[in-house]
């Protein structure tokens, strides 16, 4: 365990409040100038980016001020929980850029957690309740209202005793009894009153296998695991804040006369991660998923990190759009444009550009020679020259983009329009010379006449034209499927919605283009995988990808189009 030392001053400077709450206990000689943070997940699903800023908390202050944090699976039900989702956690959070010090299990303390029930029982402070759930649910009053006592609060502890060794046999079924500290049933925190501590779930662990039938409950688990690892700042979010007094109760009773004073667990609590158009709900994750109403927990719709990745985010556009909210006290429901926004910065500055065309048509130009190719030099990424160039090569016939040429256009439309100049990039200036359409007034080919004196590069070359085209040619593309992602529901904020969540997906989430083509260059880059199809968008390889038949996700357009 590292010794703290006063950080440097970069990591003074903006410190979010828990991070100043961190630095003082440092200064204060809290737990002896440790910091050992945790972040604990419970294997019951795919992490989404509400995670995602959890994690940059937990790692995010033990790297700052030079602490450690721990990974500690919370796999207290295994009725939810799974390996798959075990090894899908660890992959996220490297990913994010983090690495815990060591992993941990909440099951690696069933046996202690066991015997601190089975103390405080033969205490007096503890008891088991025969009663269902929703007995003891209407017994627990109101927060003005004090709570009705069990009948069996006072039962003697032996039998006590005897029936908690029953629960975990595998002898009574689920629902039949459950363990309950027995603390003050008209305290003015509900949690106070008599809160479950154990409940029976018979079903196999994959870690402990048939060993236990009877499993602590989170509120009993979460704070003695934080002590038996050393946990100094046990930071979660905002909805723990009235759990918190009963966290410091269960340690308090655990410590058996320790003075911890300085040298103990503490909960701070921030606000959690609210997206527009999203919901952060597991059971609801999990549902869209079971009924295949998404493609599965890394669908590019999903906010799953795994989704994010698939979708083309970096880990540092999700840690950009993390630092941009920031971590405050008050919950808020923040805007999918300032994720989107987040990705668009950091792809500008590292997205390799590439030429596509996602409405292709052909595009003549009728002076240039047959059989005649030129390659045109295409920078990189303009704002690293030290990524380079490569080439695109030119032809008589090309392909552009459908929405680049009117017929008929409005004043302020600066692409294609018969007898008109515009720029192919990095190629010539051509002049429109009319089109060909199907009996149905489908445009089948545009014509053109490029000037040879107005290459990109030659002196003389830069007389202005206000529109610049992308192209691609028609002999030395490839074909693509290209898939449009946008937001998965259709109102803003479907969580308060009253409606099934089912009802407010958006039909128009996801479309998929089958009939477009990609430069050579493009498929065969596959080590860089953040694109940029020029004035399109940013794109990435989804994992369906294969050279025969390459396939693009749409991270984010170039530009926020969500208000239009």
């Amino acid at each position: 365990m590292n010794t703290m030392t006063e950080p440097e001053s970069k990591g003074k400077r903006n410190l979010n409040f828990i991070e100043q709450i961190v630095e003082d206990d440092l200064k204060a000689g809290k737990n002896g100038g440790r910091l050992q943070t945790r972040f604990p997940p419970e294997p019951n699903g795919y992490l989404h980016i509400g995670h995602a800023k959890a994690i940059c908390m937990d790692f995010g202050v033990a790297e700052k001020f030079g602490g450690v944090c721990n990974l500690r699976f919370d796999d207290t039900n295994p009725q939810k929980e799974d390996t798959e989702y075990v090894e899908a956690i660890k992959e996220d959070i490297q990913w994010l850029g983090f690495q815990w010090g060591h992993i941990y299990h909440a099951s690696d303390y069933f046996q202690q957690l066991w015997d601190f029930a089975v103390r405080l029982i033969k205490e007096g402070k503890a008891y088991v309740d025969e009663q269902t759930s929703e007995q003891i649910a209407q017994q627990k009053g109101t927060p003005t209202q004090p709570g009705v006592a069990s009948p069996y609060r006072d039962r003697p502890v032996e039998e006590n005793l005897a029936l908690f060794e029953k629960m975990n046999s595998g002898e009574v079924p689920e629902g039949a009894m459950v363990l309950r500290a027995k603390i003050d049933m008209a305290n003015p925190n509900m949690h106070f009153r008599d809160p479950v501590m154990y409940r029976i779930i018979n079903k196999r662990h994959h870690r402990t296998g048939d060993k236990w039938r009877a499993y602590p409950m989170y509120d009993f688990a979460h704070g003695q695991s934080d002590y038996f690892e050393g946990v100094t700042h046990s930071i979660c979010t905002l909805e723990f804040v009235p759990h918190r007094p009963l966290y410091d109760y269960f340690i308090d009773e655990l410590k058996e006369g320790k003075d911890l004073d300085d040298n103990r667990p503490r909960q701070y609590e921030f606000n959690r991660l609210n997206l527009t158009y999203t919901v952060m709900s597991k059971r609801k994750l999990l549902a869209l998923v079971q009924e295949h109403l998404v493609s599965g927990w890394d669908d590019p719709r999903m906010p799953t990190i795994c989704g994010l990745r698939r979708r083309g985010y970096s880990p540092e556009a999700v840690r950009k759009f993390i630092d941009m909210i920031g971590y405050t006290k008050f919950d808020a429901l923040n805007d999918y444009a300032m994720l989107e926004a987040a990705a668009r910065e950091d792809l500008n500055a590292r997205a390799l550009r590439v030429s596509a065309v996602l409405h292709p048509v052909k595009l003549i130009v009728t002076n240039y020679p047959e059989g005649k190719t030129e390659e045109m030099v295409t920078v990189n990424n303009p704002e690293r020259p030290e990524d380079g160039t490569h080439t695109l090569t030119f032809s008589r016939e090309l392909w552009m983009e459908r929405e680049d040429f009117m017929e008929d256009a409005p004043k302020k439309f600066f692409r294609m329009v018969p007898g008109k100049e515009v720029r192919l990039k990095n190629a010539y200036i051509v002049k429109c010379t009319g089109c060909k359409k199907s009996a149905d007034g489908t445009v089948e080919e545009i014509y053109c006449e490029y000037d040879p004196a107005s290459r990109s590069g030659l002196e003389g070359a830069n007389r202005k034209v206000k529109g610049t085209l992308h192209w691609l040619s028609v002999g030395h593309s490839v074909p693509a499927e290209v898939r449009l992602y946008d937001r998965l529901f259709s109102v803003e904020n479907p969580s308060a919605d009253e409606r099934d969540f089912r009802e407010l997906l958006n039909p128009a989430s996801l479309q998929v283009l089958t009939d477009c083509y990609v430069e050579k260059f493009a498929v065969e880059q596959q080590d860089n995988r953040y694109l940029q199809f020029q004035r399109i968008g940013y794109f990435t390889y989804d994992k369906d990808f294969t050279p025969e038949h390459p396939v693009f996700n749409r991270t984010v357009s170039l530009k926020d189009n969500s208000k239009r």
